[in-house]
C-alpha cells in the first residue's frame, strides 16, 4: 500500500514540476481568451500559470508533459484527450508523458466525466491548446534561423527548415517560444490528415494497471490516517432514533463512535447533493479490518421517517419541490401501483396529428407494456474517499467523476472558501454515473472534522448496495395503430416510473408517424435514484426497441427494414419541427450493422438473431445479438456493432468501449434488478444479486464505426440502451416467447448447468 505525504499542496506540487527546468506551459482551459490576456515569459511568468492545471510543458531535452483534466474511470480519457493535444501539437507520442491533473474549479470547470462528454466538451479547447504551443514554437524557430515562419515546418516533435537544412527539437527552442507573443488566432488541422488522433495508441496507464500500482484510493494510505465505516439504517424509510456503542468502542483499535448528521434542516440541495440517509452512526478506528469487526457489536435503534419534502436546485438555477414519503416500500406493491397510474391521465408530452381519432378508426392496434426494476451500480471499487480537514483548510484525495460540482457543497458544509478546499483525483474503479454524486465525499470531510485526524471512509459492497441513488424503476405501454393493409397510422408512448419517467418524446419514432402521441407520470419514493449508464435511454431503448421489433413481425416486415423504411418517412416528410435525432446518421448504423452481421445470409439454424439501434448523448448504435441454446439455456454468442460517435479518437480504446457496454447490458438484461420488501432491498452482496459471468459474455464482439469527420459525440454510453432490445428480440427468436419484464433470467427456467457456473 502506498503511503502519501499529504503536506504537499497543489501549489507546491505545480511549481516544482514547473521549475524543474526551462520549458514552454501552455493552458488548455479557455485557451484562446487566456492565452490573448496573460502573455508568456521566462520561468516566472510560467510560474504565475500555476494554478492552471490543464497545460503541456515542453522541456529542454524535448520531453511533453501534458496534464489530464478529467476523471479516469476506465473509458481512457488519459490516453485519448492527450492524443488531440498531441496531434495539434506535432508532437511524437512517445515523448509524452501524461498526469492526472489535481482539481481546480476556476481553470478547469467541473472537470466532469459523464454524459459521454468528455472527448465532445475538450475536442475544441485541447486542439487550440496543441496549435498555439506549434505556432508559438514556429514563431521562435523563425526568428533565431532569421527565416519566414511560413518556411517552417513540424513533424513529431521537431522544426524543420527546408531550404538551409537546419532543424532542431521543440525542447530546444520551448524558453524561447514562451516569450513570443501569444497567437490571436491559430489554424487548426484538417481532420483527414491526423496522424496521432484516429491511430491506436495503447493505454498511458496500462502497465501500472497490470503491474498493480496503487492507483485507486483503496490502494493507498496517508500519514496519520484513520479508517472509517458507517451504519446506515437497514431499510428505506427509516432513520436513526438511539443507538449503543458501548461494546463497540471496547473493540481493538476503536478511537471513536458518533452519528453523524450531513444536511442541516432546510439545507437546499444542488442537483447532485443526493444522499439517502441523512444521519448515520460513524466508527472510526486503525483499520479496516478492526473497524468492520466493531460495527458488528453496534447497537443502532431505528424509527420511521415520516413524510418530509426537500427542495433541489437544478443547473439552469431552477428549484423543485420534492415530496419523499414515510412508508416502507415493497416491489410489489410498487408495480401494482404503477400498473394503476399507467390508466390514468398523465402529463402529455409530445402531440402530432389527431392519435386518438386514428387509433378509434384503426382495424389493427398492438398494446404491449415493459418493465423494468432499479438498478444498482455496482462498480468494482466501493465508495471511498479520504479527507483532512482543519479549520482553515481541507485535504480530498479519491475518486469522483464531478469534482467542480461537490466543490460548492463542500464549501458549504464546511464552511470554508473553495480556494482552501484542495480536491485530488485518483482513479476509479468504476462509476456509471453514481460517482457523480458527493455525499461520500461530504461524509468523508465532515468525519475527519469531527475526529480532527486525516480520514479515510471506506464503504462495504453492502453498504454500496443498499444505500441507493439506484437507477429508476420503469414501465411504458407502446400502443400502435395500423389500417387494413397493416399500414402504421398512430403511435402512442405512455411512461412512467419511480420517481422519474423514462420517456424521451422528440426521438424516433417521432417524426416519422402522422399521429403521434408520448406522455410521461411519476410516483414520488423514498428510494433515492441517480444517473445509471444513458439515464432514461437505458429503458426506454429496451422498450421501444422491443416493441419495434413486434410491431415489425405484425405488419410482416424485416425489422431493419422497418426501421429503415421510418427514418426514410421522417427525412422525406418530417413529422413536426422538435425531432432530435439526424435521420442520416440513425440509418447509417442500421445499414451498417445489416452489412456487417451478414443480416441477409445469417445461418439460421445455428443463431436466432436479434437486432436493436437508438441514438442518445449525440451518438448512434445498433447492435445484432447472435443467440444460442446450450442445454435448454439462452446464450449469447456473438454481437455485432455499429455506431457513428463521429470522429474516432483512439480506435482500438473506443472498440472496448463498445465491447464493455455489450456485456454490460447483456448482463443487466439477463439478470439486473433489485427487490424491495418493506423498504429492505433483497439483494446486498454478489451472491444475491447476479452478474454476467465470463463464460456467459459473448465469444465475440466485432465493433464497427461509421467512418466519417463529425466532430466527436459521445461514446461511454450510446451503444449500452440497444443491447437490452437486441437480447430481448434474439431471445423471442429462440424461445418463441416475448419478454417484456427485466430481468428477462428470472423468467427463464435454470438448469443445474447454469446455477453451477
Amino acid at each position: 500500500m502506498e503511503k502519501v505525504n499529504t503536506s504537499q499542496t497543489r501549489r507546491s506540487f505545480l511549481k516544482s514540476s514547473l521549475l524543474a527546468g526551462g520549458g514552454l506551459m501552455i493552458s488548455f482551459s479557455g485557451l484562446t481568451q487566456y492565452l490573448r490576456d496573460n502573455k508568456a515569459g521566462s520561468a516566472e511568468a510560467a510560474a504565475e500559470w500555476n494554478e492552471i492545471t490543464g497545460y503541456i510543458k515542453i522541456t529542454p531535452d524535448n520531453i511533453i508533459k501534458i496534464l489530464n483534466p478529467n476523471p479516469e474511470f476506465g473509458q481512457n480519457v488519459m490516453t485519448s484527450l492527450p492524443m488531440i493535444i498531441a496531434e495539434e501539437l506535432d508532437a511524437d507520442w512517445k515523448k509524452v508523458v501524461v498526469e492526472m491533473a489535481p482539481h481546480d474549479n476556476v481553470k478547469l470547470g467541473p472537470q466532469f466525466t459523464g454524459g459521454s462528454n468528455s472527448v465532445r466538451m475538450y475536442w475544441k479547447p485541447l486542439r487550440e491548446a496543441g496549435a498555439a504551443a506549434r505556432q508559438m514554437l514556429r514563431n521562435a524557430a523563425a526568428q533565431s534561423w532569421s527565416v519566414p515562419v511560413d518556411e517552417v515546418t513540424t513533424k513529431a516533435g521537431m522544426l524543420y527548415h527546408e531550404k538551409s537544412g537546419k532543424s532542431a527539437t521543440y525542447g530546444e527552442f520551448a524558453s524561447k517560444a514562451a516569450g513570443n507573443p501569444i497567437p490571436k488566432e491559430v489554424k487548426l488541422k484538417d481532420v483527414k490528415s491526423f496522424s496521432v488522433a484516429r491511430i491506436s495508441k495503447k493505454n498511458v496507464e496500462g502497465l501500472k494497471i497490470v503491474t498493480g500500482k496503487p492507483l485507486f484510493s483503496l490502494d493507498q494510505s496517508y500519514d496519520g490516517m484513520l479508517i472509517a465505516m458507517m451504519e446506515h439504517p437497514p431499510a428505506f424509510g427509516k432513520k436513526l432514533k438511539s443507538f449503543d456503542a458501548s461494546e463497540t468502542l471496547k473493540m481493538p483499535g476503536i478511537k471513536d463512535v458518533f452519528s453523524l448528521k450531513l444536511y442541516e434542516d432546510g439545507y437546499e440541495q444542488a442537483a447532485f447533493d443526493t444522499r439517502t440517509f441523512n444521519e448515520l452512526v460513524v466508527i472510526v478506528g486503525n483499520t479496516t479490518w478492526e473497524v468492520m469487526n466493531a460495527r458488528k457489536k453496534l447497537k443502532a435503534v431505528w424509527e420511521p421517517i415520516g413524510e418530509t419534502k426537500e427542495v433541489i436546485s437544478n443547473f439552469r438555477g431552477g428549484k423543485t419541490e420534492v415530496v419523499i414519503p414515510a412508508a416502507p416500500e415493497s416491489t410489489s406493491s410498487q408495480l401494482a401501483q404503477m400498473a394503476e397510474y399507467s390508466k390514468k391521465p398523465a402529463q402529455q408530452l409530445r402531440r402530432d396529428g389527431d392519435p386518438e381519432t386514428a387509433f378509434a378508426n384503426a382495424a389493427h392496434i398492438l398494446e404491449r407494456t415493459y418493465t423494468a426494476p432499479f438498478l444498482a451500480h455496482n462498480c468494482m471499487e466501493p465508495m471511498n474517499f479520504f479527507a483532512h480537514v482543519t479549520d482553515e483548510k481541507a485535504l480530498m484525495i479519491g475518486p469522483h467523476q464531478a469534482p467542480g460540482w461537490i466543490d460548492p457543497t463542500l464549501s458549504k458544509v464546511l464552511n470554508l472558501p473553495p480556494e482552501k478546499i484542495e480536491i485530488q483525483m485518483t482513479r476509479m474503479g468504476g462509476g456509471f454515473g453514481l460517482r457523480a454524486y458527493g455525499h461520500y465525499l461530504v461524509e468523508a470531510a465532515l468525519i475527519s472534522r469531527k475526529v480532527k485526524a486525516p480520514v479515510k471512509l471506506v464503504y462495504s459492497r453492502e453498504d454500496d448496495m443498499t444505500y441507493g441513488i439506484y437507477r429508476p424503476m420503469y414501465t411504458a405501454t407502446y400502443r400502435a395503430a395500423l389500417d387494413a393493409n397493416k399500414n402504421l397510422i398512430a403511435f402512442h408512448v405512455k411512461g412512467g416510473g419511480i420517481p422519474e419517467h423514462p420517456i424521451h418524446p422528440n426521438r424516433f419514432p417521432a417524426g416519422a408517424v402522422d399521429n403521434y402521441l408520448s406522455e410521461g407520470w411519476t410516483i414520488p419514493s423514498n428510494i433515492t435514484i441517480g444517473a445509471f449508464r444513458a439515464p432514461r435511454s437505458n429503458f426506454n431503448a429496451a422498450a421501444e426497441q422491443s416493441f419495434l421489433d413486434e410491431l415489425a413481425e405484425l405488419m410482416g416486415k424485416d425489422p431493419i427494414d422497418f426501421r429503415l423504411e421510418l427514418l426514410k418517412r421522417a427525412k422525406e416528410n418530417p413529422v413536426g419541427t422538435n425531432n432530435e435525432y439526424d435521420v442520416d446518421r440513425y440509418a447509417g448504423v442500421l445499414k451498417l450493422v445489416k452489412e456487417k452481421s451478414g443480416w441477409a445470409n445469417a445461418d439460421s439454424k445455428k443463431y436466432r438473431r436479434g437486432v436493436a439501434a437508438y441514438f442518445c448523448h449525440n451518438s448512434y448504435a445498433a447492435h445484432v445479438v447472435d443467440m444460442v441454446m446450450r442445454d435448454g439455456q439462452p446464450y449469447v454468442e456473438r454481437v455485432f456493432s455499429a455506431v457513428d460517435c463521429g470522429v474516432v479518437i483512439n480506435p482500438d480504446a473506443a472498440v472496448n468501449m463498445v465491447q464493455g457496454a455489450v456485456v454490460d447490458g447483456i448482463g443487466n438484461a439477463f439478470y439486473g434488478g433489485l427487490i424491495h420488501k418493506d423498504g429492505v432491498s433483497e439483494q446486498n452482496n454478489f451472491n444475491k444479486y447476479r452478474m454476467i459471468r465470463h463464460r456467459e459474455a459473448p465469444k465475440k464482439i466485432e465493433v464497427s464505426f461509421v467512418e466519417n469527420d463529425i466532430d466527436p459525440t459521445g461514446l461511454g454510453e450510446p451503444p449500452f440502451p440497444p443491447v437490452f432490445a437486441a437480447v430481448a428480440n434474439a431471445l423471442y427468436k429462440s424461445t418463441g416467447k416475448r419478454y417484456y419484464d427485466q430481468p428477462f433470467g428470472r423468467q427463464i427456467p435454470v438448469t443445474q448447468t447454469r446455477t453451477q457456473m
